[in-house]
């Protein structure tokens, strides 16, 4: 659903990229994200999100999950805050990461992605999941 479609976009770009690193569809997210994250040490979630950003295509790096205060930030059945926490607790996973893309409104049925979400938002995604790999890898040289 247009900007909607900013996480599955980034996701995308790393779909066979990168030895040893899985990128997974989560669909709508939500509960079904948390068995996903089952036997990875660590996991970098990306999502589209609404009211983390002052403008449209800002990127936010959270390692702990965004706060529950934050107004309507993810269209699912429960938020990207909630899930990470329940994944945490339930030792599905280690360390996860989450990267939201301020998105501003969500177009319904809509099947373009605003300019500045897919030139900012989408593309500094990309950079800042490629350092946090880097870091996690402990390779600071690569280039992919």
């Amino acid at each position: 659903m247009g900007n909607d479609g900013a996480g599955i976009s980034v996701m995308h770009l790393f779909d066979g990229r990168l030895p040893g690193v899985d990128a997974i569809d989560g669909g709508t997210g939500g509960f079904g994200l948390i068995p996903l994250m089952e036997g990875y040490e660590q996991v970098v979630i990306v999502d589209a999100m609404v009211g983390i950003g002052d403008r449209i295509g800002e990127v936010r790096t959270f390692e702990v999950p965004p706060s529950w205060d934050i107004p309507v930030y993810a269209l699912h059945d429960i938020g990207i805050g909630e899930v990470v926490t329940l994944a945490r607790e339930l030792g599905y996973a280690g360390e996860i990461v989450t990267v939201g893309i301020e998105v501003g409104e969500i177009q319904a049925f809509s099947r373009d992605i605003d300019p500045e979400v897919v030139e900012g938002g989408i593309q500094i995604a990309e950079q800042k999941i490629l350092t946090i790999l880097r870091e996690w890898t402990g390779d600071q040289e690569s280039r992919s």
